[in-house]
Parts: C-alpha cells; sequence; structure tokens
C-alpha cells in the first residue's frame, strides 16, 4: 500500500471557455469536479498504475463532504502501464482515511482557455485546523504508516498547522521505516528537507527560493546537501534532473506539448513512488514520471493523463546520464 497525505484537500473545479479574455463574461463550454490536492491526484494516478493507496489528510464542511462523496464514488482510473515495458495491470482501489474538521474544505478553480491550453488557476487558503485536528491526524498518520510501503508528503498548509509539520512527519516516517517523499514548497519545504526525507521534487521556482540559484545541476545538489537523500528537479517542458546516491540523470520528453499542466508534477510523484516500490532502475522511475507528467499535460482534466498518450511517449523518453559524482 502507498499512502499519500494532503494537508490541504480541495474539491477541484475545471472550467472550459472557448477563449478566456480578461473582463469579460464567458460562457463555460465543459465542467467537471473531482476529489483534488496534490496528494489525491497523486493516488488517482497511482490507482491507475495498480498500486493500492491510501489517502488521509483533513476534510471538512459542505465541501467536504462533496468531496468524500466523489471519492467513495470514484472508479479507479483506466488501468495504465506498470512497467516499463507497457504491461497493463488492474486498476486498485483509493481508500479514504482524511480526518474531519470543523472548518470547510477549500475548492480550487483551474480555467481553461481551449483556445490555447492555457489555464487560469484560482486556489483558496483552506480551512484553520486546530491543535486537536492536528494530533487526530498524527495519531491516524502513525497507524497507517504500518502498512505503507511507501508515503508522499504532497502540497500546501492550511492555516493553523505550523511551519514545520511536514519535517515531523518525515521524522515519523523515516522512525517507521518508510520510504518518504516531500512535494511541497517555501519554508515548509525548507523545514522538511532538514529531517532527511528519502526524496523531494521541486519544480524550477521552488528549487531556486530553497537553494537561490537557476542553474539545475548546481540548485539540485545544493538541495540534496540540505538534507534530502535524493533531489528530483522538475524542469517544465524540459523534463527532470536526478540527483540521487547512484548517480545523476536527466529525462527529457521527445517533444514539448501544448495542454493543461494542472496535476503534472502530482502524475510525475505517482510515477516516481510506483517505481520506488516496484524496484525499478533510476532511469525507468524518471521515464515512467516524465511520460506521465507530459501525457497529463495533453489531458483535458486537470488531475487526469491521457493513457494513449502515456503508452505512445514511455519507450520514447530521453535519458542522459551525467558523468559527474552526486
Amino acid at each position: 500500500m502507498i499512502l499519500t497525505v494532503t494537508l490541504n484537500t480541495a474539491l477541484d473545479l475545471t472550467y472550459g471557455v472557448p477563449e478566456l479574455v480578461p473582463h469579460a463574461s464567458h460562457r463555460v463550454s465543459d465542467m467537471s469536479e473531482r476529489p483534488g490536492g496534490k496528494g489525491l491526484n497523486v493516488a488517482r494516478v497511482l490507482s491507475a498504475l495498480g498500486h493500492e493507496t491510501v489517502v488521509t489528510g483533513f476534510a471538512g464542511g459542505s465541501t467536504g463532504a462533496v468531496l468524500r462523496e466523489l471519492l467513495a464514488g470514484l472508479s479507479p482510473l483506466e488501468a495504465g502501464p506498470k512497467a516499463a515495458n507497457g504491461a497493463l495491470p488492474a486498476a486498485a482501489p483509493v481508500t479514504d482515511a482524511l480526518v474531519t474538521v470543523a472548518g470547510n474544505t477549500r475548492r480550487t478553480i483551474a480555467v481553461v482557455d481551449r483556445a490555447t491550453g492555457d489555464t487560469t488557476q484560482l486556489n483558496e487558503p483552506g480551512p484553520l485546523i486546530t491543535a486537536d485536528e492536528w494530533a487526530a491526524l498524527l495519531g491516524r498518520y502513525e497507524e497507517l504508516l504500518t502498512g505503507a510501503d511507501a508515503v508522499a508528503l504532497c502540497g500546501s498548509l492550511p492555516p493553523g498547522i505550523h511551519v514545520g509539520a511536514y519535517g515531523e512527519l518525515v521524522r515519523l516516517a523515516r522512525t517507521a521505516g518508510v520510504p518518504v517523499l516531500l512535494d511541497t514548497s517555501g519554508e515548509p519545504l525548507r523545514r522538511g528537507i532538514a529531517a532527511r526525507p528519502d526524496l523531494i521534487k521541486p519544480n524550477a521556482d521552488e528549487l531556486a527560493q530553497l537553494t537561490g540559484s537557476r542553474e539545475p545541476l548546481r540548485a539540485t545538489r545544493d538541495a540534496r546537501r540540505r538534507g534530502a537523500h535524493g533531489v528530483i528537479a522538475s524542469l517544465g517542458p524540459d523534463g527532470m534532473l536526478a540527483v540521487t546516491p547512484d548517480g545523476i540523470w536527466q529525462a527529457s520528453p521527445p517533444a514539448k506539448v501544448l495542454g493543461n499542466p494542472t496535476g503534472a508534477g502530482d502524475s510525475a510523484v505517482a510515477g516516481l513512488l510506483s517505481g520506488l516500490v516496484e524496484g525499478l532502475s533510476w532511469p525507468d522511475r524518471l521515464r515512467r514520471a516524465v511520460a506521465l507528467s507530459t501525457a497529463t499535460v495533453l489531458s483535458p482534466t486537470a488531475g487526469d493523463f491521457d493513457r494513449a498518450a502515456y503508452k505512445e511517449l514511455l519507450p520514447r523518453v530521453g535519458i542522459e546520464e551525467h558523468t559527474a559524482a552526486a
């Protein structure tokens, strides 16, 4: 089982418009509603890759009730390739282990310009979490770690949660002997990395904010020296750069694509975690992560991925190994 933690869950609303024009009224051409937040997006993709997944975090209020109702009725995504050879597994369930809180779960609204593929994102801040609610989450998390093969800690912190929360969760996972991937930004990332997670997955902006450098290899190495065992830097259309104890690799998609990037990083996290649990080599983990990320950009719905594109992209992802030691 893979555990994903989303402290700031969301109800994701995606609106498609023929063309997004500032200061104008728009007629929505299509709309979707689904459980969201980074860890829930990761869980959906893991499900499609055949991995049983449990989601925890916070949910509350009327929006939280809708989120959990949608999560309960969630049909596993159509199965996608499980291994580098493209074999198709059966999709696996996603189990709700969210902690109920008094505050109302946030909404995120993505407005997709269908003419250009550009997306405008509006993210609410999330509910205020009390000390008792945080204590309940810690208890639930420690119980779930006993059955986990890996854990992903994903996304922003809701109001009321202390900035070192991810560091605390990383330390608990390491004490339990469970590999942990941290995917957050800003001060929560800075505090979390000091607890020595197995992996972090910053994008270029998050990496620059953490290290002060925009040169990818230098910044990624610097981030690893700050405490992470492995750093997987997401470079957008240029793919991913991995600095690990086993070596340094860069994975690149076969071509740049246009589309909705919402959820692309979450799909990459699912690719990395599933590859870790399956014991894949670093090049194969990176191929999967880049192919999933690119296929997510090509999907019209946030948090989903284009399965046909994924199957076609997977063998075409380029891998370059750097000779310099990590």
